[in-house]
Parts: structure tokens; C-alpha cells; sequence
């Protein structure tokens, strides 16, 4: 297909995605189609700037910068306490988790310097105001696009217990629909140089169409408390900058060990899964069968609505399965090994990089609920019956940045 013919297959994809989150709204009626509009023009116009300018073309080298100063200055730590270690050969747990320990002690320092919360609070205004969004909501769409979806309850915490069922389904998809700042760079390490400017790009889009899917699938039907607007709580509790960046640090941590056991777990039943896929399939003459290849074939029509070449979608379809059911850390490593290998095109690689950057899978379900629990226990067992339809509302963002990408790269 011609690239003018892709583009409009990725135009097509982007109205079918909103079609089929309409299609699963609890009350179609009842959607606000202002803010639908709104939050429609908010994401082309941003995907228009930043994808399709010469200004917004240079966004990605300022970017690449500053993230390879992180790598380099991760790698220097590392080497600090590992030594020789790191010599031995690539290593995810030596090499990419390092990375999520500097970078969250980077955000606890800035967060405590106070100089990360008036981007929060403008952008949570414009969304407030752009979108007819609640001022909550507003703030922690703009929150997860810094710290993730836990740090963005504590941000909004006053209000999530009285949160509207729509307000706390938008918090959910929001959080699904975006990765933290502590783990972009650790895929853009996993991806390698030119892809740290389409991960900014992607959860920063990906934010407003959290929105509007989550207003599709569950419309407002009540009165937001805080239609109005709310104000950013401060969600350090650090006494000076050294505890800051210890804080920080110790937060990128866990969340560093929690990421590693969740890989060994979840790597290994996928492992465990293709050996029974591979037992059955040669029970039936398809004994090479496994649990990728078998998503690929069943997601390979919205890889292709994406505008993901046909050739390549039944790769990209795989992938956005494994990151939905196990994670998109395995996804992005998956594709790293797929653009090394040259079995995708470019096209391909930088659509499925977008369709990848949120935490839509069930093991960020269960860690945001357990966030919501620790803040607001009353609200659980709501969230928990709106969990699996917060993940499918993140994975059609997600698919819906792709599709912007798919338009304009």
C-alpha cells in the first residue's frame, strides 16, 4: 500500500476505535458530545504540532539529549555498585532498573523543588477548560503523564472518594492509558536512540484520548464536585532535598523490584503457556503455535487499522496482545528485537511504540487498586467492577495515539 493509503487507513482506525468505545458505553445518550469534539481536536491538533512541524520535529532531538544524559549518568551508579558486572553482558536487571531508581529520585527532587506541579496545574487547567472535564479528573490526567497512576491518586486524593463513578472511571483509564516519567526513559533505553521524543509524544496524547474514551464508555451522569476546578495537593512528604531524592529513590526502587519479579513471573508463564500452545498445536499439525503468534492473528486487524503495513500487522497485533495480558515491558523488549532484527518496518515499529506506552494490562489493575484501596478503601470494590473495562478503555487510547502516529509520521 502507498504511504497516502496508510495514512487514511490510520484515519479510518481512529473512527472505528472511538466507534467501537461508543459501542461499549453504559449510556450512549448521555455522551457529552462537546467534550467529545473537544477532546478530539485537542489530541490532532497536538499530533498536527508536535508530528507534523518542523518545531515539533525538533522537540525529538531536545528530548533525545537529556535522556541520554539520564542513561549515561544511571550507567555511572550502577557501575558504582555492580563494578565488573556490567561488563559481563546486556542485563535488564543491571542495565534498564538502575534507570527507574535515578529517575524517580530525579522526580522526587524536582516534585519537592516544586518545579514539576505548575506544568501539572497549567495543563490541568487548559484540560479543565478545553474539555469540560472535572478539575479531578483534569489533574490527574496531567499527573499520570508525570508520576503514574499511583503517585496521581495521592495527587488527587481529597476528592477520589467523592468522585463521580464517570470521574473515577476517567481516573482508572487515565492511569492505564499513560506511562510514568520514571519508566520512559527505561523503554526508550530498551528501544534505543530516536524513540525517547515519540514516547514523550505518546503518553502526553495518550492522556487527552484517556479522556475521551472514559467519557465515551462511562458518560458523566451526575455533578462533579469539582466542575469548577481543583487544587494540585502536594503529594511529597519530604522534609528537605536530600530526603527528597532518598524518597524518590526508594519509590523508583520498589517500583524497579516490582517490575523484576512481575518480568520472572510473568516471562515464565508465557514460556509455561507457548509449551501447552505448542503440545496442543502439534496435536493439530501447528506445533510452531504460541501464545504471540496466536494474539497476532487475533489482533492483527487493529495493527492494520492503525496503518501498520499488512505484512507486518500480524507482528504488531502480537505485540499489543502480550503487553495487554502480561505487560508492555515485554512488549517493548518484543519490539526492540524486532527492529533489530529488521522483521518490521519503521512505520510499523513507531506506531506500535505508541500503541504500547500505557499500563493497560491486569498487573497494573491490580497495583492501582491497590493504590485506590490505600486512599480511598470505599471505593474499591467499585473500581475493581470497572477494572477490565478500565483496561480495555486504556488499550483503545493507546490504539488511538497509534493511529495519530500512523497519520502523521
Amino acid at each position: 500500500m502507498s504511504d497516502l493509503a496508510l495514512r487514511g487507513l490510520s484515519g479510518l482506525g481512529f473512527v472505528a476505535l472511538l466507534g467501537l468505545a461508543w459501542l461499549l458505553s453504559s449510556d450512549r445518550r448521555a455522551v457529552d458530545r462537546r467534550m467529545l469534539g473537544r477532546g478530539i481536536a485537542i489530541q490532532l491538533g497536538l499530533a498536527a504540532v508536535l508530528l507534523g512541524t518542523p518545531v515539533g520535529r525538533s522537540f525529538f532531538s531536545i528530548v533525545e539529549r537529556p535522556v541520554a544524559i539520564l542513561i549515561d549518568v544511571s550507567e555511572a551508579g550502577a557501575r558504582f555498585v555492580f563494578g565488573p558486572l556490567l561488563d559481563v553482558g546486556p542485563s535488564f536487571a543491571l542495565g534498564v532498573l538502575p534507570i527507574i531508581v535515578v529517575v524517580g529520585s530525579l522526580f522526587g527532587t524536582l516534585y519537592f523543588l516544586g518545579w514539576i506541579q505548575p506544568l501539572v496545574r497549567a495543563m490541568a487547567r487548559l484540560f479543565t477548560r478545553a474539555m469540560h472535564v472535572s478539575g479531578a479528573e483534569a489533574l490527574a490526567a496531567v499527573a499520570n503523564v508525570f508520576v503514574g497512576m499511583t503517585e496521581a491518586g495521592l495527587v488527587v486524593r481529597p476528592y477520589l472518594a467523592r468522585m463521580t463513578r464517570s470521574e473515577l472511571f476517567s481516573f482508572m483509564t487515565v492511569g492505564m492509558s499513560t506511562i510514568a516519567g520514571s519508566v520512559l526513559v527505561a523503554y526508550s533505553m530498551i528501544l534505543g536512540p530516536g524513540y525517547a521524543g515519540h514516547l514523550v509524544v505518546a503518553s502526553l496524547l495518550s492522556a487527552p484520548a484517556g479522556l475521551v474514551v472514559a467519557k465515551l464508555m462511562v458518560p458523566e451522569t451526575e455533578v462533579p464536585e469539582t466542575r469548577a476546578g481543583a487544587d494540585l495537593v502536594d503529594a511529597s512528604t519530604a522534609h528537605n532535598l536530600v530526603d527528597a531524592a532518598a524518597e524518590g529513590g526508594l519509590m523508583g526502587l520498589r517500583l524497579a523490584l516490582n517490575i523484576g519479579a512481575l518480568l520472572v513471573a510473568f516471562v515464565a508463564l508465557v514460556a509455561l503457556a507457548n509449551h501447552a500452545i505448542g503440545a496442543v498445536g502439534g496435536l493439530v499439525g501447528a506445533p510452531e503455535a504460541t501464545l504471540q503468534s496466536i494474539l497476532g492473528w487475533l489482533l492483527a486487524p487493529i495493527a492494520f487499522l492503525m496503518g501498520v503495513p499488512w505484512n507486518d500487522a500480524r507482528e504488531i497485533g502480537g505485540l499489543i496482545g502480550v503487553k495487554t495480558i502480561v505487560n508492555e515491558f515485554i512488549a517493548y523488549q518484543d519490539l526492540a528485537a524486532l527492529v533489530k532484527a529488521g522483521a518490521v518496518s519503521e512505520r510499523s515499529a513507531v506506531i506500535a511504540a505508541y500503541a504500547l506506552c500505557g499500563f493497560a494490562n491486569f498487573g497494573s489493575l491490580a497495583i492501582l487498586l491497590g493504590g485506590i484501596d490505600g486512599i480511598a478503601p470505599e471505593r474499591r470494590a467499585e473500581a475493581a467492577a470497572l477494572g477490565v473495562r478500565s483496561i480495555v478503555a486504556g488499550t483503545i487510547a493507546t490504539c488511538l495515539t497509534g493511529c495519530l502516529a500512523g497519520l502523521f509520521v
